[in-house]
């Protein structure tokens, strides 16, 4: 009938997988012949090809006639699994005769004395949808509903239903049948099933047995419980006038319930029905209570999302439930915490922020404590970000957070010191009025840092927000502190004689012999002796004890990072220019330029000595040259107003600025997220007020039943298209696999699911005589695996096959499935082959763009291994179009703000991108372009990483693909 769901057929093992399955001929040899246990694996081998497409119509009457008299109870159940695929009806659309056969062996099996065969050819009947084979099982199926095995009439009642719904002649009192039914029942799924039942044939008499059992609902099973929830809930959208009496209801139902399937269901229930925050927040929880108590990680997800949509439906309503969802962070698995935190960070108000941070900071000190865990460190990361977001909005609070990370920063990694740094960084530049302290705080923590990053930040945070003279004087103290003595070639070179001299004293005369040779010139015009270069290597001599106690910036010198020293150099500058400006005291001034300059030689002198571990690289070297140019050039009398300014603008001004706008940006962007979420959940003024005495009881304002859709989408997809574009879409897949003028052609309808790639293969007898053992042959090149290949067949002259292939696909890499058709050739001649053309798997239908933190996005660049750079030359008019072309090229996300992008005619751009595959993988990207002037061309470089080779290897052939494309030339006239 129209409008009838085709039926869900069961899936059976492959008890032979990869081997090649046996023809029409075998398969009725083996029945014929072969014994119960060797009919069940000949059974599950027809069952596996016709499942793959192969309906085998042959078989029909030797199954009938071998299969079917078994009394094996495998065997039987088989024999059901192939009733329900084997094709019943004729070319002509009538049901074959074959069929009545069958009648009579499923009428008897209706009445076998086993319950169990009794049961299981009920359920079959409920997959049944020919009216004509149903006709003859009617008074078979009633008489079932009085068996006395509750087994039998749980499924005799799902039959009786699924009979009326094929045709409502067959059983015309199927409602009344039904209701009488659970009058009398006593068993609780026989009862659940019998409500069903009753819900989709007689909605008034459903709720008249409902309203029959209001008072006992507390002592009924939780199956016939989440039967009246669910025909509550879909009531309640139906009859909007019985709604506050159903939301009743189900409150105390909730408040009695203790099977935790009720409970879930119920509080989906009231949460999509009730907009009262009240009801909202007895919903969430038991939803909270049931995250709490399961221990399936799933599970706590799972409800983890209700909540969630709960408060993204209704937002603020669940502000008074923040700590309770914070509970769930005692379990150990990272992504239920991730979820948690997420959750009570978008409920965070100045009413709770002081009792979350507490809590949150009692979190962070157990990681400290219990670093040995797993996954603390990342834990510890995640409530540092946490703690770093709540603290940005709320200003009182900023204080003690600062203060309560900056004594953790000595004890936390390289990315969880640097994310505190930036947390301290915003926190400065957002609220002047804690800057003085938090710099304080910042100077004393600084002593116990062991990232160079995270150091490097703090020195940023020190140069750009000391603004008075007490503060510039404490950075420049922690400097000197953290520096050690100067010059530093010298004070290592007596600490390393004398612990030679503590351990021994002919060791020490040998090993501190000096060379005889003469005074050396250095580069600066100073005086050195060889013995700093030429002496021994600091990294035997000295402890790793001893190196780790060192100040930190000595200690960063020491071990080589002179990127920081470099850092340090410019901090220097922006504080000597900031004193200048607010003090006239001439003597300080010039002692802080002598000092700069002893600090910056002495970095440079150690750099090129044996002391580090390794040489100062030419970049920083430069850099430092560079400051100290600057300091001695400050000093000269003749220096005019205008580069004095462009010192200050270049060192005071343009950075600070720049970290300004991006704060902004940042604001804005919340901002912007902030009132799309309010306008998504905001009722419209001018929205029409719907009087639901006025309306009719089938009104079409009701609300939509949320529940519902998202269970329509599931089944039918993410986007329900119109069949216009649905079916060019189909078209656009379809690929020919032969040529016309072959002998067999065939053509394949590609489907990409998740995980794999379905060829539905039609095959064309183009010619006048038989094809016997007509069978196709695939094979793979790439992360592909063919699952099976199909059967052999005989295909009649202009006779069509079809039949379906299953490839496993295991990562976005660039696959190939290629193979060839074979065929017997006639009159004892050899195999005959057709080529098939090869078929390439589109990799962008496993890339969906996504979306990453900056710090999350570096992080993963330095980590991953493979990188492909590919060069662009392209002639598009502007940078823009080809980022645009490249984003729709490759399916990958922008992470770059638009505000950062320039303008639409910029002559250079440089922006990053990120997507991730359905199989986990990460794709990250780096583009850098540019407008040749001369040319007209967009040039540049496209940098791409990801952990394995072959997903940076396919995204860079779709980047050379635009690149081909867009330089196709286009014929304007002839």
């Amino acid at each position: 009938m129209p409008g009838v769901k085709e039926p869900a057929y069961t899936l059976v093992f492959d008890p032979t997988p990869g081997n090649n399955h046996m023809t029409v001929d075998e398969f009725q040899k083996a029945l014929e012949k072969g014994k119960d246990e060797d009919k069940i694996d000949t059974m599950k081998q027809i069952l596996v090809t016709m499942l793959d497409g192969n309906p085998l119509p042959e078989l029909l009457m030797h199954i009938i006639r071998f299969v079917m008299p078994s009394r094996n109870k495998a065997l039987k159940k088989l024999l059901y699994f192939y009733w329900e695929i084997v094709p019943k009806l004729d070319a002509d659309g009538k049901l074959r005769h074959e069929m009545i056969l069958v009648c009579n062996a499923i009428q008897h099996d209706l009445q076998h004395p086993n319950e169990y065969i009794r049961g299981n050819t009920l359920r079959f009947l409920t997959k049944l949808r020919e009216p004509e084979l149903l006709e003859q099982m009617v008074p078979s199926v009633l008489q079932c509903l009085e068996y006395r095995h509750a087994y039998v009439r749980k499924y005799a009642i799902l039959a009786v239903l699924s009979i009326f719904k094929v045709s409502d002649h067959l059983l015309p009192d199927a409602k009344d049948h039904i209701k009488n039914f659970l009058a009398v029942e006593t068993d609780p799924i026989c009862k659940r099933n019998a409500f069903i039942g009753l819900t989709e044939l007689n909605r008034e008499d459903a709720l008249t047995y409902l309203e029959n059992n209001i008072t006992s609902m507390d002592n009924l099973d939780p199956l016939l419980q989440i039967a009246f929830v669910q025909f509550i809930r879909k009531d309640a959208f139906q009859t909007p006038s019985l709604r506050h009496q159903y939301i009743e209801l189900l409150c105390d139902l909730l408040s009695s319930a203790t099977s935790m399937e009720v409970i879930f269901e119920t509080s989906i229930a009231l949460s999509s029905m009730a907009s009262n925050p009240i009801v909202l927040i007895t919903a969430a929880t038991k939803l909270i209570e049931l995250a709490v108590k399961v221990s399936d990680n799933n599970i706590k997800l799972i409800v983890l999302d209700r909540v969630a949509d709960i408060n993204q439906r209704n937002p603020g309503s669940l502000e008074d439930l923040t700590l309770d969802i914070l509970r769930v962070l005692h379990t150990e698995d990272l992504d239920v915490r991730s979820k948690a935190l997420d959750i009570a960070l978008s409920l965070v108000s100045s009413r709770n922020v002081d009792a979350v941070l507490k809590l949150l900071k009692k979190e962070l000190q157990q990681t400290v404590a219990n670093s040995e865990k797993e996954k603390s460190m990342e834990y510890r990361q995640l409530l540092i970000k946490t703690i770093h977001t709540v603290a940005v909005r709320f200003e009182e609070a900023a204080a003690d957070v600062i203060s309560l990370l900056l004594d953790f920063l000595g004890e936390l990694n390289s990315t969880a010191a640097s994310d505190v740094i930036s947390f301290v960084k915003e926190v400065v530049e957002k609220y002047p009025k804690l800057r003085s302290g938090n710099l304080e705080n910042l100077s004393l923590a600084l002593e116990n840092c062991k990232s160079a990053k995270a150091y490097r930040g703090a020195l940023w945070i020190l140069g750009e927000f000391s603004e008075t003279e007490s503060e510039i004087q404490k950075c420049w103290k922690h400097f000197r502190e953290s520096i050690g003595e100067v010059p530093i070639v010298q004070s290592e070179l007596r600490k390393l004689a004398q612990q030679n001299h503590d351990e021994s004293q002919a060791t020490n005369e040998e090993e501190n012999i000096s060379k005889p040779t003469g005074p050396v010139i250095l580069p600066d015009g100073t005086y050195a002796t060889e013995n700093a270069f030429d002496s021994v290597d600091s990294k035997k001599t000295i402890s790793a004890e001893e190196r780790d106690s060192r100040p930190p910036l000595r200690r960063f010198i020491l071990n080589g990072d002179f990127y920081t020293s470099s850092i340090l150099a410019s901090t220097i500058i922006k504080l000597i220019l900031k004193f200048e400006k607010i003090s006239k005291d001439f003597t300080i001034i010039n002692a802080l330029k002598a000092e700069s300059l002893l600090i910056l030689v002495s970095i440079l002198r150690v750099g090129q000595s044996n002391l580090v571990e390794k040489k100062i690289d030419e970049d920083s070297s430069e850099r430092l040259m560079t400051a100290i140019s600057i300091i001695m050039d400050d000093t000269n009398p003749n220096e005019k107003e205008t580069e004095r300014s462009l010192l200050e603008i270049a060192f005071i001004d343009a950075t600070k600025s720049s970290f300004k706008k991006q704060i902004i940006l940042s604001q804005k962007k919340s901002a912007r997220k902030t009132v799309q979420d309010v306008q998504k959940n905001a009722e419209p003024i001018d929205k029409a007020i719907s009087f639901r005495q006025f309306a009719a009881a089938a009104s079409s304002t009701a609300s939509d039943d949320n529940i519902e859709e998202d269970l329509q989408l599931a089944l039918k997809g993410h986007s329900v298209k119109s069949l216009e574009s649905s079916t060019s879409s189909k078209l656009k897949k379809i690929v020919p696999l032969t040529g016309f003028s072959d002998p067999v052609y065939a053509e394949a309808y590609i489907t990409n699911n998740q995980f794999d790639v379905v060829l539905d293969v039609l095959m064309v007898n183009q010619t006048k005589e038989t094809l016997k053992n007509l069978h196709i042959q695939f094979a793979t090149l790439g992360d592909l695996k063919i699952i099976d290949n199909p059967p052999s067949t005989n295909v009649i002259p202009h006779g069509f096959h079809r039949l379906t292939v299953t490839i496993k696909v295991s990562s976005a890499d660039t696959g190939v499935i290629f193979g060839n058709i074979i065929y017997d050739g006639g009159h004892g001649q050899d195999d005959r082959y057709v080529i098939l053309n090869d078929v390439h798997v589109d990799i962008m239908d496993y890339i969906q763009p996504a979306t990453t933190s900056d710090e999350n996005f570096r992080t993963m660049w330095n980590a991953f291994e493979w990188e492909n750079k590919i060069s662009i030359k392209s002639m598009l008019p502007s940078l823009h179009v080809y980022l645009k072309q490249l984003t729709e090229g490759t399916n990958m996300g922008l992470l770059t703000p638009a505000e950062s992008l320039g303008e639409e005619d910029c002559r250079f751009l440089s922006c990053n991108l990120y997507a991730k595959s359905s199989f986990g993988e990460d794709a990250l990207a780096n583009l850098c372009i540019e407008k040749d002037q001369t040319t007209g061309q967009v040039i540049g470089y496209v940098r791409i990483r990801s952990k394995g080779q072959g997903l940076a290897l396919s995204l860079g052939d779709r980047v050379a693909y635009i690149a081909k494309k867009n330089s196709n030339m286009k014929l304007d006239r002839i």
